[in-house]
């Protein structure tokens, strides 16, 4: 099955987020499944650094706004899925991120950016596509980013009535992000008059790519089998719920998986000493290490527990600052965040971590390194998301024998087992779930959580059956083929 696989970022040529680890991984895991996957990306700078083997495809020319641009051919690291890059030195070469520049301010062009990804993913999807020998039968569309490639496709099939095309999928791996602009960028990207309406682009008297991509997508997909549930309701539905729903007998929710090659505390390159389930004796010595590196009192007792998050209204952290001084003061634990977001939560977790000296450490930032070692330094991990569509912290927490405090949101619910006398004794205890997204609620289920962790025995089964967990992306690459499948016979 020939599948293009069109994304905003994949890990290890350039992340931000999740979306990175999911792109990276996912099309690696559909190769292992004799799947014929190629990834289309912008050509960011470190994109065309760390391509593997650049060659010189073709040329695009007369696209709207930008001209002509160049497809650059090469591989992943390591996994050698093969890598369409997008060259354009007027759109992508550029200092700063995907999204935004150096001052975090999003790119102004962001629309002529990614709807030029989304055509050119939509003029390679077809019979007349400028790959004469390579024509996916599968467009896999990932977010807003993407979000215009069904409809283009949609448009360039209605002109050519009788092209053969790609059967398009969109998944959904964060509703809220909707990528919406003014309207008249639909005559700007090329897209027709009449796309824009209710029944079409639409929203809200914007026009938003990812709103493009639920209405015109052959099939959809999200990143969990409960947010596919969610976002058909109007608490997560963020005023597309009744498309969403109108679409539910087509949303596949499927969890997502984990790179466990990436994320092995066994083999983990950035860790200082390595463990296993059946040997976990070493995560205290990465314990130690981290505290050292972030200048926390070096104690095996203290609980120390992680974050490494946006630092945003979403991810709960307002829950957390609200309650940290009482658990730090009433169970003599330690805290390490890691993460970046809006000015107060930042600025909140900096005065904890100055009124907390030894106790508190906060890096604001990213820093892949440090991710994977408060993963593993930590004892429990912090996730109280009001909404989360899979999250994959969790998931690592899970991997590296550091249970999460999560809430029974999307993904969360789907893969952590709340920690009680009845879980524990049948071994399905993996974490603790927090019924709503309150302070109070977080404050007693991490409480809950340290109860636990002072009983070592017990402990020490909540740790090992989290690391139990398949974690891989066998499960869900073969749900994902059965998809496409479905998607092809009809």
């Amino acid at each position: 099955m020939r599948i293009l696989f069109v994304t905003s970022e994949a890990f290890p040529l350039i992340k931000t987020g999740g979306l990175a680890d999911v792109s990276g991984s996912l099309p690696a895991a559909l190769q292992t499944l004799d799947a014929d996957v190629r990834i289309l990306i912008p050509g960011y700078p470190a994109v065309l650094e760390k391509l593997v083997n650049p060659k010189f495809l073709t040329t695009i020319s007369n696209l709207p706004n930008i001209g002509s641009i160049n497809l650059i051919q090469g591989e992943m690291p390591e996994t050698k899925v093969p890598v369409i890059a997008i060259e354009s030195t007027g759109l992508y070469q550029r200092d700063g991120g995907p999204y935004v520049d150096a001052t975090g301010k999003e790119w102004e062009d962001n629309p002529t950016r990614f709807g030029t990804l989304s055509l050119v993913a939509a003029i390679l999807s077809n019979e007349q596509s400028p790959l004469k020998d390579w024509i996916p039968e599968i467009t896999h569309c990932n977010d807003w980013q993407s979000g215009l490639t069904p409809a283009f496709m949609h448009f360039m099939s209605a002109a050519r009535t009788q092209m053969k095309q790609a059967k398009s999928v969109l998944s959904i791996h964060n509703l809220a992000f909707q990528g919406c602009y003014h309207a008249d960028w639909v005559a700007r990207l090329g897209l027709p008059a009449e796309s824009y309406q209710m029944n079409g682009l639409e929203y809200y008297g914007q026009l938003s790519f990812l709103k493009a991509g639920v209405f015109y997508a052959d099939g959809l997909s999200t990143v969990s089998p409960t947010y596919a549930k969610e976002i058909q309701t109007e608490a997560y539905g963020f005023g597309m719920q009744g498309l969403l729903k109108a679409r539910g007998k087509e949303i596949h929710g499927i969890l997502n998986g984990l790179d466990t090659n990436e994320w092995n505390p066994a083999t983990d390159p950035y860790l200082a000493a390595h463990y296993d389930v059946k040997k976990i004796t070493g995560k205290q010595a990465v314990k130690a290490d981290l505290q050292a590196k972030l200048k926390l009192n070096i104690d095996a007792k203290a609980p120390l527990l992680g974050v490494v998050s946006r630092l945003t209204h979403q991810k709960g952290l307002d829950m957390l600052l609200a309650c940290a001084e009482t658990i730090i003061n009433g169970n003599d634990c330690q805290l390490a965040v890691l993460g970046s977001g809006e000015t107060a939560f930042e600025e909140g977790f900096c005065d904890l971590a100055m009124r907390f000296p030894g106790k508190v450490s906060v890096t604001i930032g990213y820093n892949e390194a440090l991710s994977h070692q408060i993963m593993a330094g930590c004892d429990i991990f912090i996730m109280p998301s009001r909404f989360e569509p899979c999250g994959l912290n969790q998931m690592y927490g899970l991997r590296y024998g550091t249970p999460p405090v999560v809430t029974n949101t999307g993904g969360l619910a789907d893969s952590v087992q709340d920690s009680n006398d009845e879980s524990i004794k049948d071994k399905s205890a993996t974490g603790f779930v927090m019924p709503k997204a309150t302070p109070e609620e977080l404050l007693s289920a991490t409480e809950r959580a340290l109860r636990y962790y002072r009983d070592e025995k017990t402990w020490e089964e909540i740790q090992k059956n989290g690391m139990r967990q398949q974690l891989d992306w066998t499960k869900s690459a073969q749900a994902y083929m059965t998809m496409y499948e479905g998607f092809l016979k009809k």
